[in-house]
C-alpha cells in the first residue's frame, strides 16, 4: 500500500487557498474554492479533492480558468437565472450561484438556473447540500455530450460520446446528514479513477473498457485511450442524454456538430408547498423507517442516500484525511513553482473555526 500523509481539515485548507493564492486566485475566491475540495474529502469524496489542484494550476497558465474572475447574471426573471461564469473557478461560480436560486426560491418558491463559461465545479453533493441546508429541495446536474465530448460510450456503442454526466439530489431532513444523491451516470467518475491510479489500486470489473474494448480493471488502460461505461446499461445511458439537455438550456449547443451540454441548478422552497418543519420530520421518520429494513445477508445495516457522507465527515473531522504520497508530491510540487511554504505555519485562525 502506498504511503499516505494525514492533514487536519484546516491544514489541507491552508495549503489549498495558499496554492491558488499564489497562481494568482483573489482570496474569496481562493478560500471557497479551497473549502469546496476539503469538504469533498471530508465526505469520503477524494476524487473530488485536492489531487485535482495540479490540473486547476495547469488550466490558469494555459489561461482556461481566469482565477479572479466574477460571475455574473445575463438573463433573469422572477424564478430563472443564466450565469455567465467569465472563465473563473466552476467551484465558486456553483457556489454564487446556487446562493443566488436558494434567495429566488424564498420569494418564488423554485429558481432554475443555467450556467455557461466556467470550469469543473467539484463535488456536486456540496451544492445539494447547501440548498437542503436552507430548507430547499436542490437538483444539480452537468452534462455534456456529442462526437468526442466525453470518455462514456453509449448504450450499444463502441465509441465515447459523453462525460460522466453528474446528477445530485438534496433534500432537507432538518439535522445534520440530509438527504443526498450524487452520483456519475458512468459506473465510475473519472477522478476515482485517479484516486485508484494514485494509490496503486484496481478498479472494480465492469467500470471501463481498454482502447480496444475489452473490458479492464487496469486505471493505465482508461488513460491509454480506454472508456467508460453508463450505470444501468440502457438507464444510465437515459440519464446522460437528459444531463445534456437540461445544461443546454444555457444556449450551449451546436446544431451543425451536435454537441450540447452545460451546467443546470433548481432549487425548491419548501416551504412555498408545506411547513419546511413538518416536512423535515416527514423526510427523517420515512428514512428512518426504511433504514429499518433488516439487512440482507453479506450487509450490517441498510443506509439512506447522505448518511455515507456524514459518518465520513464526523470521522475526518476528528481523525484527519490520509492524502497519498504521489498527491502529496504534487501538492508540493505545485508550492515550489510559486516558491511559497506549505508548513504548517500557513494555517490561520479562521481555517481552524472554518472546521469547528
Amino acid at each position: 500500500m502506498e504511503k499516505t500523509h494525514l492533514f487536519h481539515a484546516p491544514y489541507l485548507h491552508a495549503i489549498a487557498r495558499t496554492i491558488f493564492v499564489a497562481a494568482g486566485t483573489s482570496r474569496h475566491i481562493a478560500d471557497d474554492v479551497a473549502e469546496i475540495l476539503v469538504k469533498a474529502h471530508l465526505a469520503g469524496h477524494d476524487s473530488h479533492g485536492v489531487l485535482r489542484i495540479p490540473a486547476y494550476i495547469r488550466g490558469i497558465d494555459s489561461g482556461h480558468i481566469k482565477p479572479s474572475a466574477e460571475p455574473e447574471i445575463v438573463a433573469e426573471t422572477d424564478n430563472t437565472l443564466r450565469v455567465d461564469g467569465n472563465g473563473s473557478f466552476g467551484h465558486y461560480v456553483s457556489r454564487w450561484s446556487i446562493r443566488k436560486a436558494i434567495e429566488k426560491a424564498k420569494t418564488s418558491a423554485s429558481c432554475c438556473v443555467s450556467i455557461f463559461n466556467t470550469g469543473h465545479i467539484g463535488r456536486l453533493g456540496e451544492y445539494a447540500e447547501e440548498a437542503a441546508g436552507a430548507g430547499c429541495i436542490g437538483l444539480i446536474s452537468v452534462g455534456m455530450g456529442g462526437k468526442g465530448a466525453g470518455p462514456t460510450v453509449p448504450y450499444g456503442g463502441s465509441q465515447g460520446t459523453f462525460s460522466t454526466n453528474p446528477i445530485a439530489i438534496g433534500v432537507p431532513t432538518g439535522d445534520d446528514t440530509p438527504f443526498i444523491v450524487d452520483y456519475a451516470t458512468s459506473v465510475i467518475a473519472e477522478g476515482k479513477i485517479q484516486v485508484a491510479r494514485s494509490k496503486g489500486t484496481e478498479l472494480p470489473e465492469g467500470c471501463i473498457l481498454d482502447k480496444n474494448g475489452a473490458p479492464s480493471v487496469k486505471p493505465a488502460d482508461f488513460y491509454d485511450g480506454g472508456a467508460l461505461l453508463a450505470f444501468g446499461k440502457h438507464k444510465g445511458y437515459a440519464l446522460a442524454m437528459f444531463t445534456c439537455l437540461l445544461g443546454g438550456l444555457a444556449g450551449t449547443f451546436d446544431a451543425e456538430t451536435g454537441r450540447m451540454g452545460g451546467i443546470f441548478m433548481q432549487t425548491i422552497d419548501v416551504n412555498a408547498f408545506t411547513p419546511v418543519a413538518d416536512y423535515q420530520k416527514g423526510v427523517r421518520a420515512f428514512l428512518d423507517v426504511i433504514k429499518a429494513t433488516p439487512p440482507a445477508s453479506g450487509f450490517d445495516e441498510v443506509l439512506a442516500p447522505g448518511d455515507f457522507e456524514s459518518r465520513y465527515r464526523a470521522e475526518r473531522l476528528k481523525n484527519g484525511i490520509e492524502i497519498p504520497d504521489t498527491i502529496n508530491n504534487q501538492l508540493q510540487e505545485c508550492a515550489d513553482k510559486f516558491n511559497v511554504s506549505i508548513g504548517e505555519e500557513i494555517i490561520q485562525a479562521e481555517d481552524k473555526v472554518r472546521y469547528q
